[in-house]
């Protein structure tokens, strides 16, 4: 039986990786949202977050900086 995660700790998970994706890549947070946004990365968390809170904040800023940079983005 598959649940839906709760709301909140959704938001605060993806609040979270944004301000891990900012750290790893030397971004303020603000940066770090509007390129995970414009190179969807959100969406990319959001869709799969029932696999990716289940791996390490390293390995999910490995996955979002792949993802984004074959959607257009600079950052590798």
């Amino acid at each position: 039986m598959k649940t839906e995660p709760n709301t909140k700790d959704k938001v605060a998970y993806i609040i979270a990786v944004i301000s891990e994706f900012a750290t790893a890549h030397s971004l303020t947070p603000s940066q770090a949202y509007r390129y995970l946004d414009r190179f969807k990365g959100i969406d990319f968390v959001t869709r799969f977050y029932d696999v990716e809170h289940t791996f390490s904040f390293e390995d999910v800023i490995a996955d979002l900086t792949s993802y984004c940079h074959r959607k257009g983005g600079a950052l590798v």
